[in-house]
């Protein structure tokens, strides 16, 4: 979830600044999520074929959908945070 949030802040993003973004994220992890997360259709990659090489991530619009719901879970937990107290 992070790594969308993320996306959804910054709209398109590169593999580097997502690691800067994320902090504490291991090159693998980091690649493991992204793949898994383009293999369910959240995210869009984008190569370009350029020296160096060069790769960006943004939300698809399936992910962009995904975060209206995710948002409304997180305003629901605001809500009731209090009422578990």
């Amino acid at each position: 979830m992070v790594i969308l949030y993320c996306l959804m802040e910054f709209e398109v993003v590169q593999f580097n600044e997502l690691k800067r973004y994320l902090k504490n994220i291991s090159d693998k992890t980091l690649s493991t999520n992204l793949k898994g997360l383009e293999a369910d259709h959240l995210i869009v990659r984008t190569e370009y074929p350029q020296i160096p090489p060069k790769v960006e991530y943004r939300l698809s619009d399936r992910g962009k959908s995904l975060m209206v719901v995710l948002d409304q879970l997180c305003v629901w937990g605001e809500n009731n945070r209090s009422a578990n107290r």
